[in-house]
């Protein structure tokens, strides 16, 4: 404990009647230093005005900037076992559990909603990187696959935004069978005949790399995503060989033809809504006539 930072220092603070400034009012650009205010980095998107950086998104600033108006329906996180290996690092699960739901304000790591898409009715489902690193457990898997069903029971297609270091090792085996599970509930849409996007944002590694984050009909990545199973020094490590430079980048992936194409995020709706409109064989007039009937006929939405 650092006595002058915990104890001096607010007791000045209060005697002179300073006010304590919280730490993330300004964001540092990784890539050049830049510093941005945080109201002008969340109106841009999470994007760095001058560099283009693409800082991480919040899962549900995501969804409300996806859907038409910032309208939704928020499906529901189905309830799973909570601990179940009654597991213990530095810190026990649960309480890494409860101090990552205080920070997000979420249950687990994935947020799943139902709207509109400049006319396309679609289920969308994002990661939240903030909680836990984005890790896929029993809850996030059991989420993906309840939106998998929702989506078919709707016949709409689904859009995936994975943020993720992989596999939570908190949960051990119950965490790899979700892999498994979620690549199930892929190939039942597909069965379908219902289309299948997967937009890589950073980091996309690990386990949900080798599973449902590799199996869309349609691959988009941000720019400078890191897209991977095993991270860089690793594979430097087991090679002994130095790897090429932007190597597990967006734009490496989309030059040796592993994803389909890197869009900025601002323009990422629209192209969701083009792309699904060729998929499923609706001229863009007639998405948008369907936009008004689905209006009517989709739950109470809820604002993010």
């Amino acid at each position: 404990m650092n006595w002058i930072t915990n104890y001096v220092r607010p007791k000045i603070n209060s005697m002179l009647g300073r006010r304590e400034v919280p730490e993330n009012l300004w964001i540092k650009c990784p890539e050049t230093g830049e510093m941005v205010f945080h109201r002008d980095l969340e109106e841009n998107k999470w994007v760095i005005p001058q560099s283009g950086f693409h800082m991480k998104m919040p899962a549900k600033a995501r969804l409300k900037d996806l859907f038409d108006g910032g309208i939704y329906e928020t499906l529901p996180q189905p309830k799973v076992a909570q601990d179940p290996l009654k597991f213990r690092d530095s810190k026990k699960y649960v309480d890494r559990l409860r101090d990552s739901r205080a920070k997000t304000e979420l249950e687990d790591t994935i947020v799943a909603g139902l709207g509109l898409v400049q006319g396309v009715k679609l289920v969308a489902v994002v990661h939240e990187f903030n909680f836990i690193g984005g890790s896929l457990g029993m809850a996030a898997g059991e989420a993906i696959v309840k939106a998998f069903e929702r989506a078919i029971a709707e016949k709409c297609p689904l859009v995936i935004f994975p943020a993720s270091g992989g596999a939570r090792m908190q949960e051990g085996i119950l965490s790899l069978m979700q892999l498994p599970r979620t690549t199930v509930a892929v190939n039942m849409l597909k069965e379908a005949g219902l289309p299948y996007i997967v937009v890589l944002t950073n980091p996309t590694t690990g386990g949900v790399t080798a599973s449902y984050a590799m199996l869309g009909d349609i691959h988009i990545a941000e720019p400078g995503a890191e897209i991977g199973f095993a991270g860089k020094r690793v594979i430097e490590q087991t090679l002994r060989e130095k790897l090429p430079e932007g190597f597990q980048t967006s734009e490496y992936l989309l030059e040796h033809g592993m994803v389909d194409m890197v869009v900025k995020r601002h323009d990422i709706p629209a192209t969701i809504a083009r792309v699904l409109q060729i998929l499923m064989k609706k001229p863009a007039e007639a998405a948008k006539r369907e936009a008004g009937s689905d209006v009517a006929t989709l739950p109470l939405a809820a604002r993010a």
